[in-house]
This record gives C-alpha cells, structure tokens and sequence, in this order.
C-alpha cells in the first residue's frame, strides 16, 4: 500500500518540549498485546473526522490535516496549540477500512497537551471520533505501547490490516533536553460500534 510504502521510514514528532520531571504517563508493560477478538464493526465510506473524543482521559479535540514536513516526517499540528490533533491526510478517514492516523503532541511549552494522557490508556477504553455525515466511530484500544525512534516499527503501527483501525501516536519514552523523546507512544484501537 502507498501509505505504508510512503511511512516506512517516517518517524513521528522528533522533539518534545516537556520540563516536567516525571513526565507524561507512560504504557504498561504488558500492554502491548498487538491483537484482539472483539469483532469489527463494518466498515464506513470516506468522511471528514471532526473531533476526537477520549473520556477516559478527558480529550475532546477537533482535527486539522497534516501531511509530511519537508524532511519527509509525519508532521504534527501547530505546537501552540494544545488541544489540537492533526489527522494524517495520506490514510483512510476513521471508519473506513484500513488503518488511520491520529498524532498529537504530549506536551507544550505552556504545559500538558492533547494526548498528553494517551499513556494512561488501557486495552478495552474507547476512543470516539466524530465524522462529517454525522455517524461517530467507536473504536476499542487492544494494545499500546511505548515505540522507540530509532528502528520504528512502521510496518507494524502503518501496516493495513483490512479493518477499520486507528492509531493515535505522540511522543514517549525517556526525556532528555538536548535530545527531547526517545520514544512514541502508539495506540492500536479497532472501530467497534457506529453511533
């Protein structure tokens, strides 16, 4: 798939901004069961995602289009703008069948950011995004887990599996000034429900 060809080598957001020593949450260890059983939900055709909506950690964000910056990155949304998530525009719209991307950064610096709880995030939590024709794609969370940078897993969090899927990613990992993030967090999420 063109998608997957195109982010195979792409690295999401390099550098983070964060000053907190503890920093943001991060995934379990053993959350990271890449699979579930929950049967999908048929998929939608194409429409505009409006909003993102994580009760669970009290995200209620609406979407802007990112494409690759200039190094060949997935881009993300403006950092000033904390309650901001980017949808990646070269991927299926949530709902349809395929895998869609959701990014958004952990941290500003004016402090947390959009998924700055993404972390905290266990399998079976929902993610609500809300579509132009009305209808809302419910997805359930069957695995996340902390990705490094270097050696990105590209096939495994891009790859197209057939379903109706979401990844939401944001940076992770250890923290260093000089280098920002290690890491990123990726969430896989399955569409389970159409409301």
């Amino acid at each position: 798939m063109v998608v997957l060809a195109v982010l195979a080598g792409i690295l999401l957001i390099r550098n983070g901004t964060s000053e907190a020593t503890d920093g943001p949450p991060q995934p379990d260890a053993g959350a990271a069961v890449l699979r579930t059983d929950t049967p999908p939900a048929d998929a939608l055709p194409r429409s505009r995602p409006e909003r993102v909506r994580i009760p669970e950690i009290q995200v209620d964000a609406p979407l802007t289009d990112v494409g690759l910056d200039a190094d060949g990155w997935l881009d993300a949304p403006p950092k000033d703008a904390k309650n901001l998530a980017g949808l990646y525009t070269g991927a299926v719209t949530p709902g349809e069948g395929g895998t869609s991307v959701l990014v958004g950064h952990v941290d500003s610096d004016a402090g947390p950011a959009v998924f700055y709880g993404l972390g905290a995030l266990k399998k079976g939590k929902h993610i609500e995004v809300a579509r132009a024709d009305g209808r809302v794609a419910v997805f359930e969370i069957y695995g996340i887990e902390v990705v490094p940078k270097d050696g990105f897993p590209a096939k495994r969090v891009y790859g197209n599996t057939g379903l109706p899927e979401l990844r939401l990613i944001t940076c992770g990992g250890g923290y260093s000034k000089k280098t920002g993030y290690e890491g990123n967090v990726v969430l896989y999420a399955l569409m389970t429900e159409v409301r």
